[in-house]
């Protein structure tokens, strides 16, 4: 294997292996939140309106980790930077 081939091999794995752990993280985080958020809501109904508000804001932030993860891998797959490093 050439050394472009084993780059795009290991930049690949990489990519996988990073968008499986990208994703499932904060899949695991969003079910803790919305489960903690249940619990709350049980505990204290009248409270519901600052529960969600705040549940709301904390899915946006860990669906933004895994959007970031996404954008990362795809840089590492169709632009690498390590492949314009060794044409040169």
């Amino acid at each position: 294997m050439s050394g472009i081939e084993t780059i795009v091999l290991y930049s690949s794995i990489a990519a996988i292996l990073g968008i499986a752990i990208g994703v499932l993280l904060p899949a695991f985080a969003m079910g803790r939140a919305i489960s903690s958020a249940l619990e709350a809501l049980a505990r204290q109904p009248e409270s519901e309106r600052s529960i969600m508000r705040t549940l709301f804001i904390g899915l946006a932030m860990i669906e933004s980790l895994a959007i970031y993860v996404l954008v990362i891998v795809l840089i590492v797959l169709f632009r690498n930077p390590l492949l314009e490093y060794l044409l040169k």
